[in-house]
């Protein structure tokens, strides 16, 4: 038998409400296990870096949201609750009788919050890196929220693609400035795939760029957020732009709904601090996992 390399990922393949998700996994099966979700318009590929120092203590086994990466793309769109119902179908296949360590980034931050307050003895620990930011939307936006959705269903949304893997590992540097030429790369492969045309295309169901139609309200977060009782420790990014989309006052209301925790800033780092800062990023983590 092949020995596991636990630095590299394996990937799995999975049935999951109807999808067929993909779960990059790394580390040794017997290890403790961690669930990482991404963010919007990232993918597990991403977290490689963040990973490897968590290793050989954990096993970190980490989703390609629904339309992101190697899962399916379901086809009528995206709506918040889904995400909900696939963690929860993730966790009965990979453990169905443990309270899980999970860890969420951005929109899996998110995700992550809300499961843990409906199914609080499902998880453990909870980590939420550079997350909880959206901005409340009041009511009075809803008619203009759904017409642009109404609009958007009109129109198939078109695929964005590139020349080259080295292309888009240009756009990436433009987006997130902090990274290595290197580091850039490997996100841009994280990504994207080889199109049959020979162009670089998008590992995200280009639907995702579509407005929700349901708006954010932080009342509902805020009950849900009430629930958890896991211990939860909040990583932001010093320099994150996602972080001073609310204000000060408003980021303490939302965490003082959680009753056990902490909160950790990695200076210099932006929104995407699990590739930006990973090595300072990890050793929060181990940190928290290991107490």
């Amino acid at each position: 038998m092949k020995p596991i390399n636990p630095s590299a990922s394996r990937s799995e393949f999975v049935q999951l409400r109807g999808l067929r998700y993909h779960v990059r996994r790394w580390g040794s099966p017997q290890a403790p296990a961690l669930f990482l979700l991404h963010g919007w318009l990232d993918t597990s590929a991403t977290f490689h870096d963040l990973v490897q120092p968590l290793l050989p203590d954990w096993q970190v086994l980490a989703p390609d949201l629904r339309g992101f990466g190697l899962s399916e793309w379901p086809q009528d769109g995206y709506w918040f609750a889904d995400y909900l119902g696939d963690l929860d179908a993730l966790l009965d296949h990979y453990a169905p009788d443990a309270a899980v360590r999970l860890i969420g980034h951005s929109l899996g931050a998110q995700i992550a919050s809300i499961y843990s307050g409906l199914r609080p003895h499902r998880v453990g620990k909870l980590a939420l890196l550079d997350g909880l930011f959206m901005r409340d939307q009041p009511p009075a936006e809803t008619p203009k929220k759904l017409r642009q959705w109404l609009d958007e269903l009109r129109e198939s949304p078109r695929e964005q693609h590139y020349a080259s893997y080295e292309q888009l590992a240009e756009r990436v540097r433009r987006l997130h400035p902090r990274l290595t030429p290197e580091r850039a790369l490997s996100v841009a492969h994280g990504w994207s795939y080889l199109r049959e045309d020979g162009r670089i295309g998008l590992c995200a169901d280009p639907k995702h760029r579509r407005v929700f139609a349901v708006p954010y309200r932080v009342a509902e977060s805020k009950a849900a957020w009430s629930e958890v009782t896991a211990r939860t420790l909040f990583i932001d990014g010093g320099q994150s732009e996602l972080r001073r989309q609310i204000s000060d006052d408003e980021r303490a209301e939302r965490r003082a709904c959680f009753r056990d925790r902490r909160e950790q800033i990695v200076e210099d780092a932006g929104h995407m601090l699990h590739f930006e800062r990973p090595a300072e990023t990890a050793a929060l983590l181990r940190a928290f996992f290991a107490d």
